[in-house]
């Protein structure tokens, strides 16, 4: 079993983004055991902390972003891939902007920069998941698999496909993921665009302040003003993007990675599934079930009762800023009685109260809210995107935007399978019990 590490000391990097454009400064520091890989956003008024994990993705295109509420950190993955490949389990990085600079458009700067400050062990076993059944993922032709593996580490397969396209062609690559591979194969992999997509960008207002020389554009003959580090340099970024994108399973992956034709997308979404599988099968290691909050417990805490308690266990809590619930929903409902009696549909409505009610456990982990309701104020961009019928499982997520003595606000979602069923951002007036 091996150890969890850190790094020795501290380490800075500097550079402006690769999508903005705008300066910005990294600070490494090393971190304590099972603290895990944990940005900070330190230029906003207050210091805004953002773990390095699936559950705070945000969307974006053609690169991978954190977020806490309002406050996000855009292109975190060639840093990630770096501090994955280097097997580094906990690391404070404080950053001094929007977005992480992309010296050399590469990981190159990130791997040379951490490795040079010195790695150390730590007195804790790391955090392992081993992939025991296959994921598949799928987005029109381009797809992603997780598989069981006969080895003991993380083995990459690429397969990049632009037979269309006389400049990159069809590339496969396959490697372990170790650091001396890593270095050597995969972090002086740069960015690359082809010719058209680099226009469209600077046309948006994108990476105005690159040029063909510091990232590859691709034509049809080939590179711009560049040449390729390695004959399949495409490829090879391919596999360092999806590196750093797997770190935000937030543990060690054992097992197989097979990709084709996969970005940003695919890779997030496959982070997130190892994400899930892993917490769950740590809990079911240590509590015997999944919940970290069971009926029980959540009815020590809200004052809901049968037939209007709409949680039946909270499986994930991030201090403050992020619950996850489930509401099994049943034909034995008491509204399916009225709503329909042909055709039973959950009322949006409840879905609402069940989103909401999650957003009140999610403040009652703050020390100072405990005992405190929380009573709906007001709801913005709310939307009922599809019907909940029996047989369907809720998973019921609510982020924090705010949070202060008095008032709260949450952004809320529902979902059954992969499918948003609901959503909304809910504000909230926290009241004393016993004045209800």
């Amino acid at each position: 079993m091996k150890l969890q590490k850190t790094i020795k000391s501290e380490a800075k990097i500097r550079g402006r983004g690769l999508f903005g454009g705008k300066e910005a400064k990294v600070v490494f520091r090393p971190a304590p055991e099972d603290s895990g890989i944990t940005f900070s956003r330190v230029d906003t008024p207050e210091p805004v902390r953002i773990r390095a994990t699936a559950s705070n993705l945000a969307e974006r295109s053609r690169r991978t972003t954190i977020r806490n509420g309002t406050v996000s950190i855009e292109t975190v993955e060639h840093c990630l891939a770096a501090v994955n490949a280097l097997e580094i389990d906990n690391l404070f990085i404080d950053v001094y902007g929007p977005e992480l600079p992309a010296p050399d458009c590469s990981c190159a700067e990130y791997f040379k920069v951490l490795k040079r400050v010195g790695i150390i062990e730590q007195n804790v076993i790391r955090k392992e998941y081993v992939i025991t059944k296959p994921i598949t993922l799928t987005a029109g032709d381009a797809c992603i698999y997780a598989l069981p593996h006969y080895d003991h580490g993380l083995s990459l397969t690429y397969d990049l496909d632009y037979g269309g396209h006389t400049g990159i062609g069809r590339q496969i690559f396959s490697c372990q993921l170790t650091p001396e591979n890593f270095e050597r194969h995969l972090a002086p992999a740069r960015t690359f665009l082809l010719e058209a997509e680099a226009k469209q960008f600077q046309a948006r207002g994108m990476g105005s302040h690159i040029s063909p020389r510091d990232l590859l554009v691709i034509s049809s003959d080939g590179p711009i003003k560049n040449s390729y580090r390695f004959p399949d340099e495409c490829v090879r970024h391919k596999l360092a993007d999806l590196v750093g994108d797997l770190a935000l399973a937030g543990r060690a992956i054992k097992g197989r990675i097979v990709a084709y034709k996969s970005g940003h997308t695919l890779n997030q979404q496959l982070a997130k599934k190892l994400y899930e599988a892993a917490q769950q099968q740590e809990r079911m290691a240590k509590f015997g079930t999944d919940a970290l909050l069971d009926v029980r417990q959540i009815a020590k805490i809200l004052p809901h009762r049968y037939p209007f308690l709409l949680v039946d266990k909270i499986i994930e809590i991030e201090g403050d800023t992020r619950i996850k619930g489930v509401k099994n929903v049943s034909i034995n409902e008491q509204f399916f009685q009225g709503h329909f009696p042909g055709t039973p549909i959950m009322p949006g409505v409840l879905i609402v109260e069940a989103m909401a009610q999650v957003s009140g456990l999610l403040f009652a982990q703050k020390l100072e809210h405990t005992g405190k309701l929380a009573v709906i104020l007001s709801m913005d961009h709310v939307k009922l995107r599809k019907s909940v019928v029996p047989g369907d499982q809720l998973i019921l997520t609510a982020e924090k935007m705010k949070l202060r003595k008095r008032t709260a606000q949450c952004r809320c979602s529902a979902l059954v399978g992969d499918a948003v069923v609901a959503e909304a951002e809910i504000k909230f007036m926290l009241i004393d019990d016993e004045k209800m």
